[in-house]
């Protein structure tokens, strides 16, 4: 333990030079102003940055690259408040209370909260990343194919909770995400499904596109049939957050800070999902539940300690492993291995100060978004003050853009349009977005992880059920479901009064 400590202090020392501290400044910055550009990715980010700074030496280089993946995700949330348009897929869960706060003239407000969760979130996870590593990666390394659907499923279930007040239309914009999903070449066989005769179809629906037509296209064409202006023009409120404001939901912050975690250990588990699984259980948890969706401090703080502490979740499988737990963090791992430096079981024997070398920079990034998040608001705020005649064309190009830059392909930005026109549409007839990109995302993992686990137990559903873990994620499924159905629901709320009553009048005989 010692030794470690020693090592992690080594780290921290290495850092305090002012080369490594303007590498740190400058990669985050970078990343914040990808990430504020809705349709550019944190994995374009560092894949770029990865080609421009090979001849750096190798803690610089990855200093770099870390900084800007932190800014990235972090830089998202500024164009989910102001424009109700993610900056990356992780952001798609601050769009609901960031964006209300922000057309109640609280844009300042809701950054200040949004970048306080950021960094509560990255803090508690490079904590986690420092002191659980080897447990962590022990129990993502005992998650198998049948785990992980059950993980996949228990994520889509959650999405009649998420936003509205009417679950079947959240599950059924859930179901049609895992079907959009299954478009494509399936992941074992490479079978052709869905494709209808066109070669284009085999690649998939990306999730980039769709999510930038969702989110992106589909506000633009709402804001066009709608042409009414939001009274954003004068915005006083002030940047800082209170502390106070801030240390009341500390107990979201410890929830979901250890929610976003643990979905980052999970490898395929994305930012994205971190940030929506602590946002419904936020919504599950809270007393002011009527307040999602419509400006709700709690729910903006859930998803963006989510996502964000997420981030050092997917190092850990990627460090102690060698499986990346996202598509940025796979282009930082390829990255590392280019430096000499290999991932893996082997790491900490071969390279055990990289580690803690790992942790330090990505405390510095922290550091980096809240200077950062905290001084240089006021400039993006502008954004809000153009008119929508300006600003819609803007946006439309920078989607078209972000959906085509993600591989190249003509058919991206095809997709964005086709899915923009179809959000548009159900967003007319009450039905929301964001459980269609979460059962987008987890689409492809239910899918592999069914055909795999039926593939393992030559057919039988059995194991399914039996794994120990299997029944966890099962129970609470199940009982997820039938808590929506008015009977059960009253049952169980009889049940609760049952046992609780006594417990509350000896609790008061005692006081």
């Amino acid at each position: 333990m010692l030794q470690g400590l020693a090592s992690l202090g080594n780290a921290y020392l290495s850092l305090l030079n002012p080369t490594s501290i303007a590498f740190g400044l400058c990669g985050a910055l970078l990343g914040i102003l990808v990430g504020c550009m809705p349709g550019l990715s944190a994995t374009l980010c560092i894949a770029l940055l990865t080609t421009l700074t090979v001849k750096l030496p190798a803690n610089d280089a990855i200093l770099i690259l870390v900084c800007s993946y932190v800014g990235t995700l972090y830089g998202g949330s500024r164009s989910a408040i102001l424009l109700n348009i993610p900056g990356t897929a992780a952001n798609a869960a601050s769009c609901a209370d960031g964006h209300a706060l922000a057309l109640r003239g609280e844009a300042g407000r809701a950054i200040g909260i949004a970048t306080s969760g950021a960094f509560c979130g990255t803090l508690f996870g490079v904590v986690c990343l420092a002191a659980f590593t080897p447990t962590l990666a022990n129990v993502a390394l005992s998650f198998g194919a049948y785990e992980f659907f059950w993980l996949a499923l228990f994520g889509v279930t959650m999405s009649g909770t998420l936003v509205g007040n009417d679950p079947l239309k959240g599950w059924l914009m859930g179901a049609l995400g895992l079907f959009v999903a299954q478009i494509g070449q399936e992941g074992l066989y490479a079978y052709d499904r869905f494709t209808f005769g066109l070669p284009e179809l085999s690649g998939g629906i990306a999730l980039i596109p769709a999510l930038i037509g969702a989110f992106g296209f589909a506000e633009v064409l709402t804001t066009l049939a709608n042409p009414v202006e939001h009274k954003l023009l004068e915005m006083r409120d002030s940047i800082r957050p209170r502390f106070d404001e801030v240390a009341r939901y500390w107990r979201t912050v410890l929830r979901s800070g250890a929610i976003g975690v643990l979905t980052g250990l999970l490898p395929g588990v994305g930012e994205d999902s971190g940030a929506w699984m602590s946002y419904a259980a936020a919504k599950a948890t809270t007393k002011e539940r009527e307040q999602f969706g419509k400006g709700s401090i709690d729910g903006l703080m859930a998803a963006e300690t989510g996502d964000m502490s997420s981030i050092p979740g997917h190092m850990i499988p990627m460090l102690a492993l060698g499986v990346p737990g996202s598509a940025p963090s796979a282009v930082l791992m390829a990255a590392i291995i280019i430096h000499g430096i290999q991932p893996g079981p082997m790491l900490m024997i071969e390279h055990r100060q990289f580690v803690y070398d790992m942790v330090a920079m990505t405390t510095l990034a922290t550091v980096c978004i809240l200077i950062f998040g905290l001084y240089l608001v006021r400039p993006l705020l502008y954004v809000l003050r153009v008119k929508h005649s300006v600003l819609m064309p803007i946006i439309f190009l920078m989607s078209t853009v972000g959906a085509y830059a993600t591989a190249w392909r003509l058919f991206d930005v095809y997709s964005m349009i086709a899915v923009g026109i179809g959000a548009f549409f159900l967003r007319r007839k009450g039905y929301q977005m964001a459980p269609f990109v979460l059962g987008l995302v987890l689409g492809t993992l239910l899918d592999k992880s069914l055909r795999r686990g039926l593939v393992l137990s030559d057919g039988s559903v059995f194991p399914f059920f039996t794994r120990p873990i299997c029944i966890g994620f099962a129970s609470v499924t199940i009982f997820s479901m039938l808590l929506y159905i008015p009977a059960f629901s009253r049952g169980v709320n009889r049940l609760t009064d049952a046992v609780t009553r006594p417990l509350k009048a000896l609790a008061a005989r005692r006081g």
